[in-house]
């Protein structure tokens, strides 16, 4: 049973990697014998991640598709992707601006669409089988007040996991989405700053309590393993009930 969680000489692409739920992904792979390609925009933080876990860095904007396809023409024997990156703007439903709307869905849905389709066809390429993570949100399924770019560009994430579920499944490569609640990362602590707001969602939360990084990086393993060799498509939401009511 525990061989079917092993994932020790797999190499796999974690996006996202300076902070959050990316680098403690990143970190769980290594420390389970995994070879780690980290990517993220800022060089230093990738510097000090590839001295204290020993993985590859690429340091790259995945909004920039022409950047993405250089970085990667050289990357070989990859068995998976964590798709990580992702930005949020704060901004009411009638404030929205065209801009910011934009740059979200450019990060967190067209990011993760062209990585994935990078990778995957290197992984076809090569023939191998493998799996993609998508690293969603419970705003893809519910409305939260002042997110709508955000809930669009995770809503989007979780319809690329299941278009892409249907045309690599044919290839070996199972594609899913973990969705957690708020998780009390960098960009969350920011967006959930006021109290009464805070109050509320935890409330609404049957755990009564947000998620920690770690508590998202377990699943995401779990769905890279052979122990979830038949879970392709899903959006598992991770989110302490929140989406049940």
């Amino acid at each position: 049973m525990i061989m079917l969680f092993d994932v020790a000489k797999r190499k796999y692409i974690v996006t996202g990697a300076t902070s959050g739920i990316g680098e403690v992904t990143a970190r769980l792979l290594r420390s389970c014998g995994a070879a780690v390609v980290a990517v993220g925009r800022q060089k230093d933080k990738l510097a000090l991640l590839r001295e204290e876990i020993a993985c590859e860095t690429l340091a790259l904007d995945i909004a920039d598709d022409g950047a993405m396809a250089v970085a990667l023409q050289d990357v070989r024997g990859i068995d998976g992707l964590v798709n990580c990156s992702g930005i949020s703007v704060l901004e009411n439903s009638l404030a929205l601006t065209s801009e910011n709307f934009d740059r979200v869905m450019q990060v967190n849905a067209r990011g993760t669409a062209m990585m994935s389709r990078h990778v995957a066809a290197t992984m076809i390429r090569e023939g191998r089988s493998g799996s993609i993570v998508n690293v969603s949100s419970q705003a893809a399924l519910i409305a939260l007040d002042d997110h709508l770019a955000y809930c669009a560009s995770k809503a989007a994430m979780d319809a690329i996991t299941r278009v892409m579920c249907a045309e690599l499944g044919p290839h070996g490569i199972r594609v899913n989405s973990v969705n957690p609640t708020v998780t009390l990362t960098p960009m969350a602590l920011q967006a959930w700053a006021d109290p009464e707001k805070r109050r509320r969602i935890l409330e609404a939360i049957p755990l009564r309590k947000f998620a920690a990084p770690e508590d998202v990086a377990a699943p995401i393993l779990f769905l890279l393993s052979d122990a979830a060799a038949m879970i392709s498509g899903v959006s598992l939401p991770i989110d302490g009930g929140y989406t049940s009511q």
